[in-house]
């Protein structure tokens, strides 16, 4: 099966995707580069003991692959909920 790279369904919204993952990331105590910060991933799966390499790798669960994808994703997730709540609250005045 051929690898397809995910897109944001809004093409524009990678810079920001891309600093917010490098934010909550960093805060979670990993060491994030600006200029690449899809390669927190390999730090989070050392972390969880999940063999991800670069390149190939076919060989790992989606099961591990999942709990390195939802660390990152939830910490995401979470700081966004934070947000928008952050951003209601000035809205209600």
């Amino acid at each position: 099966m051929a690898r397809r790279k995910r897109q944001p369904i809004v093409p524009e919204a990678r810079e920001g995707l891309d600093r917010l993952k490098a934010k909550v990331m960093r805060e979670a105590g990993y060491n994030v580069s600006d200029q690449s910060p899809d390669d927190v991933k390999y730090e989070v799966a050392k972390d969880m003991g999940v063999n991800l390499q670069k390149g190939y790798n076919g060989t790992i669960t989606s099961k591990d692959a999942g709990k390195v994808g939802g660390q990152i994703g939830g910490r995401m997730v979470k700081e966004l909920i934070q947000q928008a709540k952050a951003n209601l609250g000035k809205q209600v005045r």
